[in-house]
């Protein structure tokens, strides 16, 4: 006669049931492994690149400050100064000398017989139209490059102006070292160009790349 106190063996197995520990923890919003729903692809990707668009409109009107500038102290010198008589400001350093330019920098082609006005116009004219599209597409987060394209934009268009209006640049800027060295007497227009070109320099070489690096 089997004994009816004796476990049953089966039936007491069956009833363990295994334990499952549950993570209750919140799922991070940002997964960074490679099990992660997000596309290994989209880990590194390089920033979009957004273009001035309309807000080159700012640009345009550091532009303009330059040109109202310039002509405004062209208008001075002309008014104020006797052709190439200087009046010290900052001796033996700075003079106001009023200078009529003909050519490019540093007189460059002034003695031509006349067609240089046309062509200097012609290709400041050229640069012009070049830079204002430029600005439109040029990256937003490009200040430095941007800053760099308005002020040469200013100055060409202010020496322009003094091409089709006079024939030549009026120039009265003048520096020098006594009578020792004289460096060639120039115009606001001339140093929004050369201020601006190195801003785009610096650009190009300290800036452009860091604009593609990929974001991790």
């Amino acid at each position: 006669m089997p004994n009816s106190q004796e476990p049953n063996s089966t039936n007491s197995s069956d009833n363990k049931q295994p334990h499952t520990e549950v993570d209750h923890s919140p799922t991070p919003a940002h997964a960074t492994t490679g099990s992660s729903s997000i596309p290994k692809g989209r880990l590194n990707k390089t920033p979009k690149i957004i273009a001035n668009g309309s807000r080159a409109f700012m640009w345009y009107l550091l532009s303009l400050v330059v040109i109202v500038i310039d002509q405004w102290t062209k208008w001075l010198a002309e008014t104020n100064l006797t052709f190439h008589e200087p009046v010290p400001v900052i001796e033996p350093f700075l003079n106001w000398t009023l200078a009529y330019n003909y050519g490019a920098a540093f007189s460059f082609l002034a003695d031509a017989g006349g067609w240089q006005k046309w062509f200097f116009s012609g290709l400041a004219l050229v640069m012009s139209l070049f830079l204002i599209v430029y600005l439109l597409k040029a990256p937003r987060q490009a200040k430095l490059l941007s800053t760099g394209l308005a002020l040469v934009l200013g100055g060409a268009i202010g020496n322009l102006i003094d091409r089709l209006l006079h024939g030549h640049v009026i120039d009265f800027i003048h520096v020098h070292n006594a009578d020792v060295w004289h460096y060639p007497i120039f115009n606001i227009a001339d140093m929004g160009i050369s201020i601006g070109v190195a801003l785009i320099v610096i650009d190009m070489l300290f800036l452009e790349k860091k604009r593609e690096v990929p974001q991790s």
